[in-house]
């Protein structure tokens, strides 16, 4: 979600259309966030770009909203998924926000999300302190935190088959937080993380195409427990990118499950996760 793929940044053949949408979609989520509960309105102007259900009356845009389309109006650099993958993400946002929404990366992408998510939480956790400094540079109203990782990629392999092996993994025992037995667990993430429940959850982090790196492993086994563990009603919204990788793939399907998944657009799959109501010993993720 940032410097591994800022590095090869590639300006889209499809740039204006992802204008268009971006601008649509701020105005559609200053419009939600108005008048949440009023009636639909005209949507000629929007002329076809699926931007869901809108409600007349102010069109006052939120300010970080303005700052997005400035943002985008007027950068080269644009974010790092397909316009059809930010659309998957984009169409759920319309139905749930203003919403919980956990992202594992930040990126050039980031303003993006939040200003989808006008009046709700956006959260970003990011691995490299220096990326979040120069992130916030530009963009200090984002809500970034640097978190840490006990993984390497290399060891996704053991990982796998070993997690079986420690009950602090396996339910009914699963905890996230001070759940130092379980390597995969992330047990040391900002307290903000884990005093919320969180509607939508966007692994894009960390960063998972070198042996040293520490993979994804961690984040995708945490958003299975944190979906799994939800007490709210309805399912946890969880975005897998980069799924043409083996980890991600694997591990997704291990713990986030082929019968949860219900969106394959790209290189992005959506998974609706609900809860569990009496997770049993014995039990597993899927």
């Amino acid at each position: 979600m940032k410097k591994e793929k800022a590095m090869g940044n590639r300006l889209w053949a499809e740039r204006p259309l992802f204008i268009a949408l971006a601008i649509a979609a701020f105005m559609a989520g200053a419009l939600l966030l108005s008048n949440f509960h009023g009636r639909s309105a005209d949507r000629s102007f929007l002329c076809g770009l699926d931007v869901g259900i809108l409600q007349e009356t102010d069109t006052t845009a939120a300010p970080i909203q303005l700052q997005a389309i400035l943002h985008y109006a007027t950068s080269k650099v644009v974010p790092q998924q397909s316009l059809a993958e930010i659309r998957v993400s984009f169409n759920v946002l319309q139905r749930v926000a203003p919403c919980n929404f956990l992202v594992f990366g930040l990126g050039h992408d980031s303003l993006m999300w939040t200003s989808f998510n006008p009046g709700g939480t956006t959260l970003f956790l990011e691995e490299d302190p220096k990326w979040v400094q120069s992130v916030l540079k530009t963009a200090p109203m984002l809500n970034a935190r640097t978190v840490p990782y006990r993984t390497q990629l290399s060891e996704a392999d053991e990982l796998l088959k070993s997690y079986k092996q420690e009950a602090a993994c396996l339910p009914p025992r699963i905890r996230l937080q001070g759940n130092d037995a379980c390597r995969l667990a992330l047990s040391n993430l900002p307290e903000q993380v884990y005093e919320r429940e969180w509607d939508l959850i966007m692994i894009d982090a960390p960063r998972g195409y070198f042996n040293e790196a520490p993979g994804r492993m961690g984040a995708i086994f945490s958003a299975a427990v944190m979906a799994r563990n939800r007490q709210k009603e309805g399912v946890t919204h969880v975005f897998l990118h980069d799924v043409d990788r083996k980890v991600e793939r694997v591990f997704a399907e291990e713990f986030l499950c082929a019968k949860y998944r219900v969106k394959a657009t790209g290189r992005l799959w959506h998974f609706e996760i609900p809860p569990v109501t009496n997770w049993k010993e014995g039990d597993g993720f899927c």
